[in-house]
């Protein structure tokens, strides 16, 4: 017997054509709820698995029945970022968000990538709970289970500046502590082997999505949120579509 069919929220502010573009053609998969302000959007939308929230608050809306249970998995999609994710932190009781982004390169290699946020992953204890949760996501994902951890230089260039060193005795206590492998700053070989990597803080960590996806050819496909008992995926508002986050909440949610 198939099992029920999923709900996914996703928010529209910007780009509504865009978004909406992608919840059609993901439509016939899940159920997909759009949240967005009262006259933004035309009702009448192909498909019937789309359906639209029109709400003065859709950021709240889309957080609430998230919590609530009414949808199965949430994307911020186009809403705003710092009023989405305060919601979300004040709805799930936490101080913080902790994102894992799925990302590929130009040439097609997926790899998760932690911490991406610039207030995020900043102590040892920090990035050991993003590997753990990181590897599920991975397994999941059919991605390598290896993790690998980035430092401020190669072990040669201890030595050369302070937090240089820093960085590199953090990233071996973290790969000792995590069973990882320090990869040094060789973030290409890193990814031919890892299905997780972690930056040496949230500033690089941020910098690297940046690059590879809005310079680099490459893509973001979400970022789930892993300190929440909730399944939502962050995304950028300068995504081409929405498809693979739509996809991404859906699978996690199963």
């Amino acid at each position: 017997m198939p099992g029920p069919v999923r709900r996914i929220g996703i928010g529209i502010a910007e780009d509504p054509e865009k978004v909406l573009e992608s919840a059609n053609r993901m439509g016939g998969k899940f159920e997909i709820i759009c949240y967005c302000s009262p006259g933004i959007i035309n009702k009448k939308i192909s498909g019937n698995r789309v359906s639209i929230a029109e709400q003065v608050h859709p950021e709240l809306a889309l957080v609430d029945d998230l919590m609530a249970g009414r949808i199965d998995a949430a994307v911020r999609g186009t809403l705003p970022a710092n009023a989405t994710l305060k919601a979300l932190k004040k709805a799930a009781g936490v101080d913080h968000l902790e994102r894992i982004a799925l990302l590929e390169t130009a040439c097609g290699k997926k790899f998760l990538l932690a911490p991406v946020g610039v207030d995020e992953g900043w102590t040892v204890g920090e990035k050991l709970e993003l590997i753990k949760k990181g590897r599920i996501i991975a397994k999941k994902f059919g991605l390598p289970e290896k993790v690998g951890i980035l430092s401020g230089g190669r072990l040669g260039d201890i030595g050369r500046h302070p937090n240089v060193d820093a960085s590199i005795a953090d990233a071996e206590r973290i790969a000792r502590l995590g069973d990882a492998t320090h990869c040094e700053i060789l973030i290409e070989d890193a990814v031919e082997t890892c299905g997780l990597i972690i930056a040496p803080d949230g500033i690089s960590g941020n910098l690297i999505f940046r690059t590879l996806v809005f310079l680099g050819g490459g893509h973001g496909h979400g970022a789930p949120v892993v300190n929440i008992s909730r399944i939502f995926v962050d995304s950028s508002r300068a995504s081409p579509n929405y498809a693979d986050a739509l996809l991404l909440a859906a699978s996690l949610s199963e």
